[in-house]
């Protein structure tokens, strides 16, 4: 991508944008049908009967199949954090791309569950590393956003760029059901920028204890954030400008690899706080993105509602989760794949000579 111009950049992400169509809906409700006839009060699956419907709109069928599910984990760094907002050091970032390489973090565990494959890709690491991984380089991580902004506009569109490659290469491949996620020590303070900004919050009911920060730490990481702002003035009418300004290249990339499912009518899985900060960045590029968007779990970071709520969006788990990878959005799938069986496998009134309700 370093051989295209910022304007040849920004046309291309036009391109992708204008690409997203809503979900169809004939196909829709022809699952409606099918979930109306099935051995069971109308409405009384909740989230899976919304689900399956939202497979079918997206698929433009009303048989919609999964094939093959991967979960696209973004790593990135963050030069915010020389302002003491993590618990842990930089140098943790690269070990834990290792060990995910290696198949021993929490996401190859519950991916490995799902039958899942998990597919990491290096868009900033601070500390250039080799192995099985996807190159999209961008930076060695971002600036220090207390002092001007995280990244250029032209690195923003390079990294939402490169998410979305990298979903385009997989849904090729055959993958039709993709999980965010990510990994980056300090990424819960731009996320928290993110959030405050794109939904109006005010940032103490937005920034938590991300890797386990203590109230001292609590306390750096608004100050940053404030900082952040104040030195940036964020267009919150710009995405573009938010995210370079406040942003990290992961997110970038989560928001890009969302873009592109949306525009290829795969169903993409949100994982936890960091993700929705980038799902929050797809949103406001491209509204109709949020219908392609299956929301996880609800994270114990104090900001993740505020943004769910941003995108109109409720949990499908509640688990007190806030490890990121992936993690959620994986053990999410089980219940994507539960909705299809539901149309697939479930007996109607008629199948089973089962008297309906009685008007």
């Amino acid at each position: 991508m370093e051989s295209f111009t910022e304007e040849q950049l920004y046309t291309q992400l036009q391109k992708l944008i204008s690409d997203i169509k809503g979900l169809d809906q004939e196909a829709m409700d022809q699952i409606q049908g099918r979930l109306d006839s099935l051995t069971k009060p109308q409405g009384s699956l909740g989230q899976l009967e919304h689900i399956a419907k939202q497979l079918g709109g997206i698929q433009r069928t009303s048989k919609p199949i999964i094939q093959k599910k991967a979960v696209l984990t973004m790593a990135g760094d963050h030069g915010v954090v020389e302002e003491g907002v993590s618990a842990f050091p930089q140098e943790v970032t690269p070990q834990m791309a290792y060990n995910i390489m290696n198949g021993g973090a929490a996401i190859n565990v519950l991916a490995r569950q799902a039958n899942a494959e998990v597919f990491l890709t290096d868009v900033g690491i601070a500390f250039p590393i080799e192995g099985q991984l996807i190159q999209k380089r961008v930076a060695n991580g971002t600036k220090n956003m207390t002092k001007g902004p995280a990244m250029s506009r032209y690195e923003a569109l390079q990294a939402l760029l490169a998410g979305a490659s990298v979903a385009e290469e997989k849904i090729r491949e055959g993958y039709n059901l993709f999980a965010t996620g990510e990994l980056g020590i300090g990424n819960t303070t731009p996320s928290s920028a993110i959030v405050a900004l794109l939904t109006n919050s005010p940032i103490e009911e937005v920034v938590g204890r991300g890797t386990g920060i203590d109230d001292e730490g609590i306390i750096r990481k608004r100050r940053a954030i404030e900082k952040a702002i104040e030195v940036n003035q964020p267009d919150t009418s710009d995405a573009l400008d938010v995210l370079s300004k406040v942003g990290g290249l992961e997110i970038a990339a989560i928001a890009g690899s969302i873009l592109q499912a949306a525009a290829s009518h795969v169903p993409i899985v949100i994982d936890g706080f960091i993700s929705t900060a980038g799902a929050l960045i797809a949103a406001k590029l491209a509204p109709q993105s949020i219908a392609y968007m299956i929301p996880s779990h609800g994270s114990m970071e104090i900001g993740h509602r505020k943004a769910l709520a941003g995108l109109g969006l409720d949990p499908v788990l509640n688990l007190n989760m806030r490890l990121g990878e992936g993690t959620g959005a994986a053990l999410t799938f089980y219940f994507v794949e539960a909705a299809l069986r539901i149309i697939e496998e479930m007996a109607t009134f008629a199948d089973a000579g089962v008297s309906e309700k009685s008007s």
